[in-house]
């Protein structure tokens, strides 16, 4: 790097810049490589530092900044442990510190949780060793400690050493507790001399305590003895603090040793690190600086957008909008002292520098820069007496030097051009100097407040005039840097401001040119006209702006409308489809339950018919039997008992041949007879006594069969019964007597009308079928059955 360039990035200030960078970096060598930046010159390496600080404030932003504070140099205690070397505890715990850095940066990396960015490489190149850093965490505790868990010997050492040190300590308490040495011992105290435990005794009584004198006080009085008891447990002790420093030296050798196995892996880590912690307070400064990636360009275009300089206060710097190497090649920024013309040169030059280093720029969106391989600037009073320099000469100086290095890859920046001298010849010089320049092929910008360069940027192609705004109104600056436009110097109307008499501003003005005075009037008519048509250009841009906003509103409006009918149609249309859809459920509910119904219906009907068909069935067959019971009985004459029927007695109905017991016997003869489960009346000249058979104790004994089979009366049985109106008790003999007769019909399924009303009935008839032995089981009516008015009752 030249010198005119070093000298032109001091004058830009840089290097402040780069020093706010440094504040940003952890790490003693990144703040020194941040201070070391220089400007890259090729496109392609502008771009990667680029990305790289892009992607730096992006994850800045999702996840803060990874913690650099334990990366320290470790070349030197790495180099001499690949020697062979011992490292002492502070250098492994740097070696500790690097690894533990290293660790964490890696797990701040999420590979799989984050996309790709420029700093993947450098994340995933990071090695870490987990063993390494743990074993020297945990033999080393800091600088000045090895831990006892550093190894078994050592802590079998210590345990010695602590066990000999309480010996001593015993000893030396007894004796300083004895009555019998108080007035032997200056103080009651134990010390250290040189190691060991001691006793401070007075001088006089150096007999009365035998032992070894390892001090003596500055004045005489005092001697400190070591005990003769406690020689051998500080002997001992000693030994063991000679082991114990035997073996702290072993512990280290091993663990440099294990360093040195990963040198590389360390020192590489190392300068990743190093490199990260860069790049990481280049996006720390951007956040800081509320800067943003400009488009990096290589043709020489330079466009900034509500430039800032950096080292101004954000909250009073004016932003500039400032271009070069679009449409011209060389800008010419006239107007008064103080009126910005300086900083914007210095920001369009700094900027520029920034950018090429990898920095963000305070600009706004859309904001160009280029890569130069040079910028050159000789901006301010670099007045010398020491190299006896005036103004001029000093300006001149650097010019030369930028002329010998100014090509087309360079940018030039001129603060004054051509000042210091007669303003005839400095505005010819100037002009010249301009010439060179663009003939060089490189970009120019400079500050003059010389009419002559506003009149050459106005005829000259390729170059454009700039000024920095000055209020007429309140004759302050604005600061603000408007491109095209020819500045005035303001000289009379600063000095009116400043209290000038208005009689030497007049004298001036008549000392000047009749064209200078016309040229001046031409441009304060011009500064007039243009601040007019910009403020009416600001209120067409305020009333267009406010048009524009009327517009959004009404669109928003607008789409507001469609979208609330849009949504009533949608959810009209859903309320449609919801309320069908439960028609079409219910309806096909009402169709299901119909469709059960029926087939309800149709198994009750199918149960009642074949019910009904067996019934008449058996109503025929008993009638039949009948029959021929009837004719059996004609041809079967009943014999006369031989004695009168007696209840108890056993009794025949002829025909039947079932016996009977006789129950009673009414006064008109009546037999109350009963048959099996059967209960019946029958006059006595109707049934024979069978002879021979005493009358039964037991009711529930059975009679003997009298030869032959004996059958069961059968009747017709129905297979429905109503008991609607009657009482609880009524109806249980009468469901009784019903079963029964539908068991004796081999009937499978009858029906008990009870009807709904209270439920007692229902509720009596149920807990009589529950006792029934006949019963398999029973159940309410169904839709078409009677519902809960019947019972259906199966029979086994």
């Amino acid at each position: 790097m030249s010198e005119m360039l070093g000298k032109s990035m001091r004058t830009l200030e840089l290097p402040r810049v780069l020093e706010l960078l440094s504040e940003q970096a952890v790490s003693a060598e990144a703040k020194r490589r941040c201070l070391a930046l220089r400007p890259e010159t090729e496109t392609g390496e502008v771009l990667r530092l680029q990305d790289e600080t892009d992607a730096a404030r992006e994850l800045i932003g999702l996840r803060g900044s990874p913690s650099f504070s334990g990366v320290k140099p470790v070349d030197e205690a790495l180099e001499r442990a690949d020697r062979g070397g011992s490292l002492n505890t502070r250098e492994l715990l740097t070696i500790a510190g690097v690894l533990t850095a290293a660790r964490r940066t890696r797990e701040y990396f999420r590979e799989e949780e984050s996309k790709q960015t420029a700093l993947d490489r450098l994340f995933l190149g990071l090695h870490g060793n987990r063993f390494l850093e743990d074993k020297i965490r945990t033999a080393i505790v800091d600088e000045d400690t090895i831990a006892d868990a550093a190894s078994s010997e050592l802590a079998d050492i210590r345990r010695h050493m602590r066990a000999a040190q309480a010996k001593s300590r015993q000893i030396l308490q007894k004796i300083i507790s004895s009555p019998s040495y108080a007035k032997v011992l200056q103080e009651s105290i134990i010390t250290q001399r040189d190691g060991r435990f001691v006793v401070p005794v007075k001088a006089e009584h150096r007999g009365d305590l035998p032992g070894l004198i390892h001090d003596v006080s500055s004045s005489g009085a005092t001697i400190f003895v070591e005990p003769m008891g406690v020689v051998q447990a500080n002997n001992e002790l000693i030994e063991l603090e000679a082991k114990e420093r035997k073996e702290i030296d072993r512990i280290l050798a091993e663990l440099s040793a294990e360093a040195a196995v990963y040198r590389e892996k360390i020192q590489w880590d190392y300068q990743i690190l190093v490199q990260l912690d860069v790049i990481f307070a280049k996006g720390e400064l951007s956040y800081k600086m509320n800067a943003g990636r400009p488009e990096i360009r290589g043709d020489g275009e330079i466009c900034l957008r509500r430039a800032r300089h950096p080292l101004l206060d954000p909250a009073k710097a004016v932003p500039i909008d400032i271009e070069l190497g679009v449409s011209f090649d060389t800008l010419v920024i006239t107007g008064p002292n103080t009126g910005g013309k300086t900083v914007s040169l210095k920001t369009l030059g700094l900027l520029t520098l920034m950018a090429q280093c990898g920095l963000h720029i305070p600009a706004g969106d859309q904001s160009r820069v280029s890569v130069f391989h040079r910028v050159l600037a000789d901006v301010g009073d670099e007045q010398s007496i020491e190299q006896s320099l005036s103004t001029f000469s000093a300006h001149m100086v650097n010019i030369v030097n930028i002329l010998k290095e100014a090509d087309r890859h360079s940018l030039v920046l001129f603060d004054e051009l051509g000042a210091g001298t007669d303003p005839v010849e400095g505005a010819a010089l100037a002009v010249a100097i301009i010439e060179q320049v663009r003939a060089s092929g490189a970009r120019l910008a400079a500050t003059t407040h010389y009419a002559e360069l506003k009149t050459y940027a106005m005829t000259t192609a390729g170059v454009e005039n700039a000024s920095c705004e000055f209020d007429v109104e309140t004759l302050r600056p604005t600061y603000r840097l408007l491109i095209g436009v020819p500045g005035k110097s303001n000289a009379f109307a600063i000095s009116q401001r400043l209290g000038l008499p208005q009689g030497v501003i007049e004298a001036a003005k008549k000392q000047m040119s009749g064209e200078s005075v016309r040229f001046e009037d031409v441009l304060t008519q011009l500064e007039s006209k243009r601040q007019a048509l910009e403020k009416r250009e600001q209120e067409l841009d305020r009333l267009q702006l406010l048009r524009e906003e009327d517009a959004r509103k009404a669109r928003e409006f607008r789409e507001q409308m469609e979208r609330a009918k849009e949504n009533a149609r949608s959810r009209g249309e859903a309320e449609a489809h919801r309320i069908l859809a439960d028609a079409r459920a219910a309806a096909d509910q009402t169709f299901s339950e119909l469709a059960e119904m029926r087939k309800a219906q149709a198994r009750a009907d199918r149960a009642l018919n074949d019910n009904e068909a067996r019934a008449e069935l058996r109503r025929r067959l008993n009638e039949a039997e009948e029959r021929l019971d009837s004719r059996s009985r004609e041809r079967e004459p009943v014999p006369k008992p031989r004695r009168p029927i007696r209840e108890g007695d056993l009794v025949e109905i002829p025909g039947v041949r079932t016996p009977a017991e006789v129950l009673s016997v009414g006064k008109g003869g009546t037999l109350q007879l009963r048959a099996g489960a059967i209960k019946m009346k029958a006059e006595a000249d109707e049934v024979r006594l069978l002879e021979g058979h005493e009358a039964q104790k037991s009711a529930n004994k059975p009679a003997p069969r009298q030869g032959g089979s004996v059958r069961l009366p059968r009747a017709a049985a129905s297979s429905e019964l109503d008991i609607r109106g009657m009482e609880t008790l009524e109806a249980e003999s009468v469901v009784e007597l019903f079963l029964d007769s539908a068991v004796m019909g081999r009937l499978e399924t009858v029906t008990i009308i009870h009807g709904k009303g209270t439920g007692a009935l229902r509720k009596a008839v149920h807990n009589l079928l529950r006792k029934n032995k006949a019963v398999k089981s029973f159940r309410l009516g169904v839709y078409g059955e009677g519902e809960a008015g019947v019972t259906v009752v199966t029979l086994k």
